[in-house]
C-alpha cells in the first residue's frame, strides 16, 4: 500500500539541492494545475448560493456575504496546520487529504439542504474552504517548484489560467441546475405566502445540491490520480551540518516571517486583493439586477460567465507580457486601469458599469500568483517555505472582510454601484505594493551590477 501511494505513475525530472526541479514534468504539473479548477468552481459557485440564499431566507447584502465570510474562515483557520502537515509528511499527502476534505464538505451540502437553515449550509460551506485551504497551501507552493527556480513565477500564472475555466463551469452548473428560468426567484416568492413560500424556498434549497453531486465525482476521481503519480519531495536537501536546523518550529518560523518587512507587505496587499476580488465577483449579479426588474437570476449569471472569461483572457494577456516586462510592471499597469474601471461603476450608477465589473475582472488576472510567488521569494530561508506558504493562503481571509464591508455600505447607502468604492481603493493599495516592489527590484539589481563592475 504504501509503495502504491509512492505512485506507479513516475517522476520524469531530477530534484536540485533546493527543492526545485532541473525541468518541467508536464504529467505532475498538469495534475497540479487541474486542481484549480476544482477550487475555482467551488467558489464561484459562492456567487450563485448568495443570489439564491437571500432570497430564500430573507437576508441583507451584509447577512448573504456571510457566505463568503465562512467560506474563507475555513482557509484562514486550515492554512497553518496544513503547512505543518506538509512540514512533517509530504506536499502529496496534503493534497489528498485536501481533496477528501473537500468531498466531505460537498456531502454536507445533503443534510444541509433537507434542514433547510442557512447556519448548516455555512457549516458546508466552511468544511469545503478547510479542504480547498489543505489544495492551496500545497498546489501553489508545490507549482512554483515544478521545475528550474528562475521561472517559478511564469509557473505559477500559467497554473492560475486554469481558474477561470473552473469558475465557469461553477457558474454554468449553479446557472442551469439552482436557477430557475421565468420570473426572478424573488419576484416569484413575493407572490406566496405562509406554507406555500415554506415549500418553494425548500423545493429551491433542494437544486443546490446538483452541483455538489457532479463534484464529487471529479474528486473522486482526482484522488485516485493522485494516489498512483510520483511527485517529487518539492523539499531543500540537508547537508549533515544542517540537520539541527531542518525542524524549525512555528514560533521561530512566525518570529522570523513577522521581522521580514517585505514579507508582511506581500501578506497585506494579498488580503486586500483577496477581498476585492471576491467583493467585485459577488455582487456583479446583485449589481446587473439593482439596474433592472426584468432581469432574473439566471440572466443575471451569464454575466459572471462573461467575468470570468474576461479573467481568463486577463491571464493569458499578463503571462504574455511577463515575457517582456518585470511580473510586478505588468501587476501595476493592471491595477492603474483596475482603479478607472472600477471608478466608473462607483460614479456611473446604470447598466454600463456591469461592463466595467467585467473589465476589472480582467485586470485580475496577474493578482494573485505574483503577489503570492513575490511574497514568497522574500523568504530566503527556505526551512520556512511551508508555513510562509500557508500564511499566504491565510490572507485568503480578506475574501471573509470586503464582501461583508461592502454589503454594509450597499445596505447603509441603499446603492450597490456606491459600495463598490472599497474595490477601488483595495486596487490602489495593490498598484503601490506592485510599484514599490518594482523600485526595490531595479535598486537592488543596479547594487548588484555595481558590484559586478567593480
Amino acid at each position: 500500500m504504501q509503495k502504491l501511494f509512492r505512485g506507479v505513475i513516475k517522476l520524469s525530472a531530477h530534484e536540485q539541492d533546493d527543492g526545485y526541479l532541473d525541468k518541467t514534468p508536464i504529467f505532475q504539473f498538469m495534475l497540479l494545475s487541474l486542481l484549480i479548477p476544482l477550487w475555482a468552481a467551488a467558489a464561484s459557485l459562492n456567487n450563485i448560493l448568495i443570489t439564491q440564499f437571500k432570497t430564500i431566507f430573507e437576508l441583507n447584502n451584509a447577512t448573504s456575504a456571510l457566505v463568503n465570510s465562512a467560506f474563507y474562515l475555513g482557509y484562514f483557520v486550515i492554512a497553518i496546520p496544513a503547512s505543518r502537515v506538509i512540514k512533517k509528511t509530504s506536499y502529496k499527502l496534503a493534497i489528498v487529504i485536501g481533496l477528501s476534505l473537500f468531498t466531505i464538505g460537498c456531502l454536507l451540502f445533503f443534510p444541509a439542504s433537507h434542514l433547510a437553515t442557512y447556519g448548516v449550509f455555512l457549516i458546508a460551506l466552511f468544511a469545503i474552504a478547510c479542504g480547498l485551504s489543505f489544495l492551496e497551501t500545497s498546489a501553489n507552493t508545490f507549482s512554483t517548484l515544478m521545475g528550474p527556480k528562475s521561472a517559478s513565477t511564469v509557473r505559477l500564472n500559467i497554473s492560475q489560467i486554469f481558474y477561470p475555466i473552473g469558475a465557469v463551469v461553477g457558474i454554468l452548473l449553479g446557472k442551469y441546475l439552482i436557477f430557475n428560468d421565468g420570473a426572478s426567484l424573488a419576484t416569484t416568492m413575493a407572490k406566496m405566502h405562509g406554507a406555500a413560500r415554506l415549500a418553494y424556498g425548500q423545493r429551491m434549497l433542494q437544486q443546490t445540491l446538483l452541483p455538489y453531486k457532479y463534484l464529487i465525482v471529479v474528486l473522486l476521481v482526482a484522488i485516485f490520480i493522485f494516489v498512483l503519480t510520483q511527485f517529487p519531495s518539492g523539499k531543500p536537501k540537508q547537508r549533515p551540518d544542517q540537520a539541527a536546523a531542518k525542524s524549525a518550529g512555528v514560533g521561530e518560523t512566525l518570529r522570523y516571517l513577522i521581522h521580514n518587512k517585505d514579507f508582511m507587505k506581500g501578506i497585506g496587499t494579498e488580503f486586500v486583493y483577496m477581498g476585492m476580488q471576491t467583493a467585485v465577483w459577488a455582487y456583479t449579479i446583485n449589481l446587473a439586477m439593482s439596474f433592472s426588474n426584468r432581469i432574473n437570476e439566471r440572466d443575471a449569471s451569464t454575466f459572471m460567465i462573461y467575468t470570468y472569461i474576461a479573467f481568463f483572457c486577463g491571464k493569458l494577456l499578463a503571462t504574455a507580457l511577463m515575457k517582456r516586462f518585470a511580473t510586478s510592471q505588468v501587476l501595476f499597469g493592471f491595477s492603474v486601469v483596475g482603479v478607472l474601471a472600477l471608478g466608473y461603476v462607483t460614479f456611473v450608477p446604470n447598466e454600463s458599469a456591469v461592463y466595467l465589473t467585467i473589465l476589472a475582472s480582467g485586470l485580475f488576472g496577474p493578482g494573485w500568483p505574483t503577489i503570492y510567488s513575490q511574497t514568497l521569494d522574500t523568504v530566503t530561508d527556505k526551512r520556512y517555505t511551508e508555513t510562509a506558504g500557508a500564511i499566504v493562503v491565510m490572507s485568503i481571509i480578506g475574501g471573509a472582510v470586503t464582501p461583508l464591508i461592502q454589503g454594509l455600505i450597499a445596505d447603509m447607502t441603499g446603492s450597490v454601484s456606491l459600495s463598490f468604492i472599497i474595490d477601488v481603493i483595495s486596487f490602489a493599495i495593490v498598484g503601490s505594493y506592485a510599484l514599490g516592489y518594482y523600485k526595490r527590484h531595479q535598486a537592488a539589481s543596479e547594487v548588484t551590477h555595481m558590484e559586478e563592475l567593480s
